[in-house]
């Protein structure tokens, strides 16, 4: 299937791909498709294949495409981001990065690790404004491996074919 929801309202996309989900669940049959949409990807897929410049870079479950990315990114606003991240030494954080008034850092479980982590910085009196966790999606996998934004592929395409039509019409 080659773009299946494209255009379609949400609630027509939804029973689409409840329908298409089932044939392929009731019918033990294979559904490839294209699409754009990483959330549904995400969502309905087995199997997903990276595709750039017409070649596969990469193939594997949406699980470990996300899992590949290295673990969750865990923002903590502060009025003293310098002593967030003095005080966050643990082993367990994979990355810290200070940006303004923000230190994000990147480790496994985000979840399991938010209240060890605020419960520290506020035994050392260190204040906090905000705390918050992205988990990797797919859109950030597509970002790793190309190094693009889908719309910026997107964009790129359209070009390409326009060369391409003035090309063939000279």
């Amino acid at each position: 299937l080659d773009e299946p929801t494209l255009g379609l309202d949400p609630q027509t996309r939804n029973h689409l791909w409840q329908y298409i989900a089932t044939l392929a669940r009731e019918k033990g049959i294979t559904i490839i498709l294209t699409t754009h949409y990483m959330e549904e990807a995400d969502r309905l897929c087995s199997r997903i294949a990276i595709i750039d410049h017409g070649r596969i870079i990469a193939i594997d479950t949406p699980k470990n495409l996300k899992d590949g990315l290295g673990g969750d990114l865990l923002t903590i606003g502060s009025s003293d981001p310098a002593a967030v991240a003095a005080a966050l030494t643990e082993p367990w954080i994979l990355r810290l990065e200070t940006h303004d008034n923000e230190v994000t850092i990147s480790l496994k479980n985000a979840d399991e690790q938010v209240s060890r982590i605020v419960t520290l910085l506020n035994a050392q009196k260190i204040p906090i404004t905000s705390v918050t966790i992205h988990k990797p999606t797919l859109e950030d996998v597509f970002l790793s491996f190309t190094g693009r934004t889908i719309r910026e592929q997107e964009a790129d395409s359209r070009e390409n074919m326009r060369i391409h039509a003035r090309m063939m019409r000279h």
